[in-house]
């Protein structure tokens, strides 16, 4: 979503998805305990250099740090602020590394161009520990298409909800690639353009048909008319499918689904799933009409029919290739 420094969208109380963006939020550290929980499916979840992309206000970067050293990125300044910690700007560069890292390493290549305020002296980086290393957040006002970050940096790469809202997508993925390390994994979670739930209401704005247009079309017939006050904004979300999202990463990452295990915690009853009306109105239906039996079995993690036109949100990890 994209803000500006006086009047952010998302803040804003009158906005028609104010309160689908604050249930978001009111849910956040539940949603990275989520991810964290599908992540160890898949890996060990502690000593690793995790780099959260599109961290929104930082839940879930908190989750990870608890035992991993966890940078947190995003687009926008003022939810970096609201995270409570320090801001560095995107063209500070620096290494990553759990084993040897110091915040003395950072280009300080113009101290003037600071968009925080903040003292980047960093004058008692010295003091610092392995230890507190590992337990820490450092957030970075930067942009997911171009990452300040040296290559194969970071174990575990976190995109949460995020890629729907990139101008391109393959820039994305080559950024991603460059700074994940050679046995490195990335969580991916992101809207399915052809779920039938979603083509009934879409998840950014709780309309239908939307979820299956392009970016230009949402603005040209929909924002221009029904939502003028988001028609200038450029990270209007334009979902993919899973043939989409197969096509970009499967030549050189092993692709898992979780579709089964989400379900299963869904109605488990873990809040930080859905936080739409639509789909919480269905779940509350299906427990009603006694059929999530039937969704648990169905559910399944195969690239086939059900998850294709059916799952509404897709959860992957994705395991870089050894080859």
């Amino acid at each position: 979503m994209e803000v500006n420094k006086e009047n952010p969208v998302w803040l804003n109380e009158s906005h028609p998805n104010y309160v689908r963006w604050k249930r978001s939020r009111d849910i956040s550290i539940e949603r990275g305990k989520f991810v964290q929980s599908i992540v160890r499916n898949k890996i060990n979840t502690k000593n690793l250099t995790v780099l959260d992309l599109g961290s929104g206000e930082g839940a879930t970067a908190k989750v990870f740090s608890e035992n991993n050293f966890v940078v947190s990125v995003d687009l926008s300044l003022i939810r970096l602020q609201r995270q409570k910690g320090m801001v560095i700007p995107s063209n500070f560069k620096k290494p990553i590394g759990l084993k040897n890292y110091d915040i003395r390493h950072f280009d300080q290549r113009d101290k003037s161009e600071s968009i925080t305020g903040e003292d980047f002296s960093l004058k008692n980086s010295s003091e610092m520990t392995n230890k507190n290393i590992l337990h820490s957040i450092e957030r970075v006002n930067g942009s997911a298409l171009q990452l300040p970050f040296t290559n194969h940096s970071f174990d575990l790469i976190i995109v949460q909800d995020v890629i729907e809202h990139l101008a391109d997508v393959k820039d994305f993925y080559s950024e991603v690639k460059r700074v994940l390390k050679k046995n490195g994994t990335i969580y991916l979670s992101t809207p399915n353009k052809l779920s039938v739930f979603n083509f009934l209401s879409d998840p950014h704005f709780g309309l239908p048909i939307i979820s299956m247009l392009k970016r230009e079309s949402i603005k040209e017939y929909f924002l221009k008319y029904l939502r003028k006050e988001d028609y200038h904004r450029k990270d209007i979300a334009q979902l993919l499918s899973l043939s989409e999202i197969l096509f970009l990463f499967q030549n050189e990452f092993e692709i898992t689904l979780y579709t089964k295990f989400s379900v299963k915690e869904l109605f488990n009853g873990n809040k930080g799933i859905i936080w739409s009306d639509f789909h919480l109105r269905l779940i509350t239906l299906s427990r009603f009409l006694i059929i999530n039996w039937l969704i648990s079995k169905i559910a399944n993690d195969k690239f086939g029919v059900i998850n294709k036109y059916f799952t509404p949100t897709f959860y992957l990890i994705l395991k870089r290739a050894s080859h």
